[in-house]
C-alpha cells in the first residue's frame, strides 16, 4: 500500500486532510482485495478523525479493529482514550489523555496540534458561555494550571479578581452587518443611470 500522500500530509501539517485521506486509502484496499490490518497506520487514522471532531468516524472506525492489533498497540488504545473523554465531554480527562501517553514521533505533532486546536476551541466555548468564571475552572476547561489559565486568559484581555478568583470574561466585539437601505439603493441607481446618460 502507498501511504506517500498521507506522508506528505503529514510532513505539511495538513492534519485537516489526514482522516479523509487514510478513509480513501482503506476504501481502495478493500475493493482491491488488498488485506491491510497489521501495517495499517490505525493511530493516525484515528487521531485524523479526532483531530476533525468526528467522533462517529471515529467509534466506527475503533469498532472495526481487530482485537489484536487493539491489544498489541498502546499508542492506538491511548489515541481511543482521547477519543472516548471528547465524546463522554470529559474537558479536563481529554486533556489528561493527551498528556497520559508518551507519543511517538510519528504522533506527537498531530497530538500537539490537535491539543492546540482543542484548548482554543475550549477557551472559545468559555467565551460564548460565561461572563465570569472561577479561575480553577478555567484551567480545567483548558487543561493547564491555574497560574498559567490566569495568564492565558489576561492575555485575551479578561480581568481578574484575586480576592475571589474570578475571571471577568471579556466578550469580542459583535460585528453587525450593515442593511442596505432601499432607499440609499434607489439613489445610487439613480446617481449612476444619470452619469451613464
Amino acid at each position: 500500500m502507498d501511504f506517500s500522500i498521507l506522508r506528505g500530509a503529514m510532513a505539511s501539517k495538513s492534519y485537516e486532510k489526514i482522516a479523509d485521506i487514510c478513509d480513501d486509502l482503506m476504501l481502495q484496499a478493500a475493493t482491491q482485495g488488498i488485506g491491510f490490518h497489521d501495517d495499517w497506520p490505525y493511530t493516525i487514522h484515528l487521531l485524523g478523525h479526532i483531530y476533525v471532531d468526528d467522533l462517529n468516524s471515529a467509534r466506527f472506525l475503533w469498532k472495526s479493529i481487530p482485537s489484536s492489533i487493539k491489544e498489541s498497540r498502546p499508542e492506538l488504545v491511548a489515541a481511543w482514550k482521547m477519543g472516548q473523554r471528547l465524546w463522554m465531554r470529559d474537558y479536563a480527562g481529554v486533556h489528561e489523555a493527551v498528556r497520559g501517553f508518551n507519543w511517538s514521533p510519528d504522533t506527537c505533532d498531530l497530538v500537539a496540534a490537535f491539543s492546540e486546536l482543542y484548548t482554543k476551541k475550549m477557551f472559545d466555548l468559555l467565551l460564548s458561555a460565561y461572563s465570569t468564571i472561577s479561575i480553577q475552572d478555567t484551567a480545567l476547561f483548558l487543561g493547564i494550571n491555574e497560574d498559567d489559565a490566569t495568564k492565558y486568559a489576561l492575555q485575551q484581555g479578561w480581568t481578574v479578581d484575586p480576592d475571589s478568583k474570578m475571571l471577568t470574561v471579556k466578550k469580542q466585539p459583535i460585528v453587525k452587518e450593515q442593511k442596505l437601505d432601499p432607499s440609499k439603493l434607489q439613489r445610487l441607481t439613480e446617481y449612476v443611470f444619470h452619469l451613464e446618460h
